[in-house]
């Protein structure tokens, strides 16, 4: 348990954070699976930009890093040019 007023004061802000933070992941990973699990190479690319704006937000609040962004990104595009 927190000691101090400042302590505790972090202790309310980290979890309105910590929540905010798990709230953009969720939404990144939702739109990423609805791009995974897309049976055409329509529905893919319709759901794609969301799914890219979706993680580039996440990158840009820093709760993941830009690298692994990229690389989320360009797996997605990939698995939709293979769709038929």
């Amino acid at each position: 348990m927190p000691n101090t007023k400042q302590s505790k004061k972090r202790l309310i802000t980290d979890d309105a954070k910590r929540l905010r933070n798990k709230a953009a992941r969720s939404s990144m990973r939702s739109a990423m699976r609805i791009v995974l699990k897309a049976e055409t190479k329509e529905a893919g690319q319709k759901a794609l930009p969301l799914a890219a704006s979706r993680i580039d937000r996440a990158a840009m609040k820093n709760i993941i890093h830009s690298n692994a962004a990229a690389r989320f990104k360009g797996r997605l595009e990939r698995r939709v040019s293979q769709l038929a």
